[in-house]
């Protein structure tokens, strides 16, 4: 750190010199614009980038790196995670179709990636989404809503003997990943340039945990799908009508308690966040209490209770870890 000392100057301002190699480095020239940002914390962010275009980042994939496309479609997803604006794929040779399929696929997977060019050897993804009209909020609302009905649907295809219903629950998981890898992107993005939490109107602390919440909720999707496939397997091998209704029961008490727990975050109340956690921990017990039923079935039946049964179990603890991110940020404040 360097130590500058402040001087003042026609008795009422205040000026403060700025390091000649940061200067240099940056080309800035006399009567250049500077941004100046007030941080939460009380520091000051000095940038030269006034917009937010000025921290467009480009990554270039070479395919002779990438002989398996799925390793390419995560490097793709990583790169689009990490807040790169530009992705390029270039190769010595014609590009393959399998290839031009991956990246169709990453297209449809993500928000705002589009071709903006695409060669014989090359292809170009721009990023056409501008952070601020999609606000963390919203995202969160929206992931919420989609695994709200996941959740659901999972044991109505189950009550119902729907098939199809819970194929449906398990498809809607990718519209979750994508709200996800949007959460964790604007997040990078904050990161890598604080001045861009001023203009999505945000504090980097509480994109932090925005972001934290969007993992859980993404967690809490993926249970529902195992859900789901459990539901599927039940469907087939067909179950006991009263052991549906304990796992019914089970459902709609995992479903409260995940409802409640979104709504604290908007409400900031710490004592609701309080019963929330206890609320969970009283329940635990009562996940354990089909353990008699369970041995008494066969293989494939006994496996895919005992999968729903975890995955319900593991919905309420993430419920309760939003509750504890709630308390946590509303202590801090």
């Amino acid at each position: 750190m360097e130590i500058r000392k402040v001087q003042m100057t026609g008795g009422s301002s205040y000026v403060l010199s700025l390091p000649k190699g940061w200067i240099r480095e940056r080309n800035i020239q006399k009567n250049d614009p500077l941004g100046v940002v007030s941080q939460a914390d009380g520091t000051l962010l000095i940038t030269p980038n006034l917009y937010y275009d000025s921290t467009a980042r480009t990554k270039e994939f070479g395919l002779k790196d990438y002989p398996d496309p799925t390793t390419l479609l995560r490097s793709l997803i990583g790169a689009y995670i990490a807040g790169y604006t530009t992705i390029k794929i270039t190769s010595a040779g014609r590009i393959p179709p399998k290839v031009r399929m991956v990246v169709r696929k990453f297209t449809q997977m993500t928000i705002g990636q589009e071709v903006s060019e695409e060669t014989d050897n090359s292809i170009v993804l721009k990023d056409i989404l501008n952070p601020t009209e999609m606000p963390f909020e919203n995202t969160i609302r929206r992931m919420y809503v989609i695994v709200k009905g996941m959740h659901e649907d999972a044991l109505n295809a189950l009550e119902q003997g729907r098939r199809d219903l819970a194929e449906d629950v398990v498809a809607r998981d990718t519209d979750v990943d994508r709200l996800h890898w949007l959460v964790h992107r604007q997040f990078s993005l904050i990161v890598e340039n604080p001045s861009l939490s001023l203009k999505m109107e945000i504090t980097p602390a509480v994109a932090a945990t925005y972001y934290q919440i969007s993992r859980i909720i993404e967690r809490v999707g993926d249970h529902t799908v195992l859900i789901a496939e459990a539901a599927m397997t039940l469907i087939e091998k067909g179950v006991d009508r009263a052991l549906i209704i304990k796992l019914t029961e089970l459902s709609e008490f995992s479903l409260v308690i995940f409802n409640k727990s979104i709504q604290s975050i908007y409400s900031g109340n710490i004592p609701g966040a309080n019963r929330i956690i206890s609320e969970v921990e009283e329940m635990g017990p009562k996940y354990h209490s089909l353990a008699d039923s369970i041995r008494k079935m066969r293989v494939p039946e006994a496996v895919a209770v005992t999968q729903i049964t975890q995955s319900l179990h593991r919905i309420t603890e993430y419920s309760s870890d939003i509750a504890e991110i709630l308390i946590n940020r509303m202590v801090s404040q």
